[in-house]
């Protein structure tokens, strides 16, 4: 299976390796905002396409499998860890089958763990993650649906997304760039590996607290106040039940990927000088 792991790199080739788990919807290419900063301080970003990987892989073996295919990247070295939004359940999952070879979590935007507490009543996403919960068939559907309308007409999925949008996403997601770059890395997963967002998605929404209570890297959780995709209730939550040594930093007026667009440079140079 090792075959079908597809990954993208940024940076400097040379440089110290950081992995990069992307969201869901999401593709690798979501963390090519990282490039310019990355080579500015001699980092390696690598970002696998966790969609990409064989569907029937479940579970721990799902996340084992990424852990040993970041072992071998990383060839005896640590690695700092970045997770955005639903990705950042994926890089605590992985974190625990890494243990020491993980210099640092990072946390964006984080989506933490819906069996914790009441955090679905807050979230833009509520229907498609109780749908996800309780009928697990009609999810399906409508992730195909999904995936017809990204082929169809893309530009109405990035509507849809981005409806609800709040705080500095409302301005951003009107931005020709920010369409530029958002929309073929929400489609990614619709277009080619349905199959493999379903997975995230199912394994997001059932328990999964007890691992993250696991967790113990040195953490830092990056979170716009504004966020109502992962709503600030959960970086509170992170914050005060992950590791003893977790950080946390709000921005006021931010969102889901203004967070992304403004603490890039912040996490680069932090994890230059680690």
């Amino acid at each position: 299976m090792e075959s079908d792991l597809k990954f993208v790199e940024y940076g400097n080739p040379e440089g110290k390796t950081v992995i990069y788990f992307h969201g869901a919807p999401g593709s690798p290419e979501e963390c090519s905002i990282f490039d310019k900063h990355a080579k500015e301080h001699g980092l390696n970003i690598v970002c696998y396409d966790r969609f990409s990987i064989d569907s029937s892989l479940q579970g721990q073996d799902y996340y084992k499998f990424l852990a040993d295919a970041i072992i071998d990247k990383a060839n005896g070295e640590q690695v700092d860890l970045i997770g955005f939004s639903i990705g950042c359940h994926a890089a605590i999952e992985v974190s625990l089958h890494l243990e020491t070879t993980v210099r640092n979590l990072h946390l964006i935007s984080a989506a933490a763990p819906l069996d914790a507490d009441n955090f679905l009543d807050g979230m833009a996403g509520k229907i498609v993650f109780s749908i996800a919960m309780k009928q697990s068939t009609i999810f399906t559907l409508l992730s195909y649906w999904q995936a017809l309308i990204a082929k169809l007409a893309p530009s109405i999925l990035f509507k849809m997304l981005f409806a609800s949008s709040t705080g500095e996403d409302k301005e951003l997601s009107k931005t020709t760039a920010f369409k530029g770059y958002i929309t073929p890395v929400l489609t990614h997963c619709f277009n080619i590996n349905v199959k493999g967002y379903i997975r995230e998605i199912t394994q997001y929404v059932i328990p999964w607290k007890e691992s993250m209570l696991k967790c113990n890297s040195n953490t830092h959780i990056w979170h716009g106040i504004s966020d109502n995709w992962s709503p600030v209730s959960m970086a509170h939550y992170l914050k005060e039940n992950m590791s003893a040594s977790a950080n946390l930093e709000l921005i006021a007026g931010l969102s889901h990927y203004s967070c992304l667009y403004t603490v890039v440079p912040k996490v680069c140079s932090q994890i230059a000088k680690a």
